[in-house]
């Protein structure tokens, strides 16, 4: 998978590369702090365009206490990547943010939680947890159930931002002899996009300074949703994690839950059966339709097209009456399970796929012939938050929001799981990496789960539900109403939990918005003893404020709809 990229390094760097390993077929290389950029600039100029997302891993009996796990990808080369470095307590770590911008707040994140210092950092502060925190949550001398209140909100900008700003907007003049263009900072208004605002779509900030309505400077803000989802997998057990995943980008529960699910099974080493399998493609799309549907559906009203609202929502309002006979629920399903699903499938649940996608079809269809050549729409979305390829990447984008630039890269065709590779589809891609094409690639990847459901419903699979392990999925209930050892087995599991394999694995999958990642780290007992997300929301809302800086409020607003951040999975 990766071994070209192993050699080269090996061959660059020689010693300095202190380890390599390949744990559960993921390469991975080990190397000094004092090296790191090096081996990432090398790595940046040898084709991985992406840094994905930085792991920090807590091992306070070890002299280096903490593991930093730099995750990246080549896109060019279908390759991945790990580099680890080992830390000890207060010592500074090279930032990367001079070599992949996605290094600025997955940094940051990592000094808010395990206080791992940046040195060369641009703006080292935390991010997740508020300003007035005390300690670090992951570390594992944090206790769980200490809360920190905040008193007092956090001002984005300070007095000398404000009137670099307006030395910035002065040095653009086109006349400068001009009297009337001199701006000073007192001109200049401070507007706060959020936390609490229907356009914001979740609770999320955004402040900007305004010289009438186009937008100097931006600042963005996070974490006030934050729950630490991460800590509270340390103090669960492996299946009691998977209800937890629902509230990541609880728009599209059922993917969240499968591609946990099978981040663990990559850990433990064995695969999801056939049925099951082609039970979660199934579910997926469904998930992802929905996803794209109200994501869709609401950035069009906030650009003024209501109507078309009516037109997605009720199919989307459809498609979860189904979600709901499935598992009982529509908005956090809890479906799927490590080792295969809750349940199967009921009676009927194909012909009603079958005509939710016909009205879905038919809904499409409506939409596009209200928005694909009207005026105001064009006027609003194209040429609006635009973001070139080579940025998109260096940012960390994937999935409709990196396909949107022109590369037509999809997880589930060019890193097949659960079957993807026997299903036909297309990948569809955009040109401009503006709104536009963010909503136009969502319209058509629709259309590609529709075929993707329709396949699998063709050939679904008899065969078992779940792997036929007993240290990993719960006995059938006739066994534990009728057996000593179906008893035990069924209290150890739910008690101690599967006791997964030490070591670690990242398994990850094309969710909604991108890739969703798990990395999986276990110490061999039935509780995860590291489990960080990679969420796809994060990395693309670290760009918004350049996005829009330049741009005009009503600007703003259409692409924060287009890039369809999720709150849950933004926060944690």
């Amino acid at each position: 998978m990766s071994q070209k990229l192993v050699d080269s390094l090996q061959r660059e760097f020689g010693t300095d590369i202190l380890a390599v390993d390949s744990p559960r077929g993921d390469e991975s290389v080990t190397v000094a702090p004092e090296r790191l950029l090096d081996v990432l600039g090398h790595l940046r100029c040898a084709g991985c365009e992406q840094l994905s997302d930085v792991v920090g891993v807590d091992h306070p009996d070890r002299a280096e206490r903490f593991e930093l796990v730099y995750l990246l990808r080549s896109y060019a080369d279908n390759e991945r990547v790990q580099v680890k470095v080992n830390v000890a307590e207060d010592a500074p770590v090279p930032s990367a943010a001079g070599v992949y911008r996605s290094a600025n707040w997955a940094e940051r994140e990592v000094y808010d939680l395990l206080g791992v210092p940046f040195s060369g950092h641009p703006d080292l502060r935390r991010l997740l947890c508020h300003h007035e925190f005390e300690g670090h949550a992951l570390r594992k001398d944090y206790p769980i159930e200490q809360g920190q209140e905040c008193a007092r909100p956090e001002k984005l900008f300070t007095d000398e931002d404000i009137a670099r700003a307006a030395e910035r907007a002065n040095d653009l003049v086109s006349d400068p002899d001009d009297v009337h263009d001199e701006l000073h900072p007192s001109d200049l208004l401070t507007v706060n996009i959020g936390p609490s605002h229907p356009a914001t779509h979740g609770a999320l900030r955004a402040e900007v300074l305004l010289d009438g309505e186009n937008i100097l400077e931006a600042r963005t803000e996070i974490g006030y949703i934050h729950r630490c989802f991460e800590k509270e997998a340390e103090d669960h057990t492996w299946a009691q994690v998977m209800p937890y995943t629902d509230r990541l980008n609880y728009c599209s529960a059922m993917l969240n839950n499968s591609i946990y699910a099978m981040a663990v099974e990559k850990t433990i080493g064995v695969e999801a059966t056939p049925r099951a399998q082609a039970i979660r493609v199934i579910v997926s799309e469904l998930s992802r339709i929905i996803d794209h549907l109200v994501c869709v559906c609401a950035n069009l009203v906030d650009i003024g097209a209501l109507t078309n609202y009516w037109y997605l929502y009720n199919v989307r309002e459809s498609i979860y009456e189904t979600l709901e006979k499935l598992c009982g629920s529509r908005l956090t399903t809890n479906y799927a399970r490590i080792g295969g699903m809750s349940h199967d499938l009921f009676d009927g649940f194909d012909a009603e796929v079958r005509t939710k996608l016909d009205e879905m079809d038919v809904g499409n269809a409506d939409v596009m012939k209200l928005i694909a050549r009207n005026r105001i729409f064009l006027d609003r979305t194209v040429d609006v938050g635009v973001i070139s390829q080579e940025d998109a990447l260096s940012w960390g984008y994937t999935g409709p929001c990196l396909r949107a630039t022109g590369l037509a890269y999809d997880l589930r065709k060019l890193a097949p799981y659960s079957g993807y590779e026997n299903y036909d589809f297309d990948i569809p891609t955009g040109t401009n990496g503006d709104t536009h094409d963010r909503i136009m690639v969502r319209m058509a990847e629709m259309v590609q789960s529709r075929s993707i459901i329709l396949q699998a419903l063709d050939k679904l699979p008899d065969g078992p539900l779940n792997i036929d392990d007993n240290s990993v999925v719960l006995p059938p209930k006739e066994s534990v109403y009728g057996s000593i050892e179906g008893v035990m087995n069924q209290f150890k599991l739910v008690y101690e939990g599967i006791q997964v394999p030490a070591g670690r694995g990242y398994g990850f999958g094309e969710g909604a918005n991108g890739e969703l990642g798990y990395y999986c780290v276990s110490d061999g007992t039935g509780h995860p003893y590291r489990l960080k997300v990679r969420p796809p929301c994060f990395p693309i809302f670290s760009s918004y404020a350049e996005l829009v800086r330049g741009g005009m409020i009503p600007d703003a607003i259409a692409t924060l709809g287009s890039l369809n951040i999720i709150a849950g999975e933004l926060d944690r």
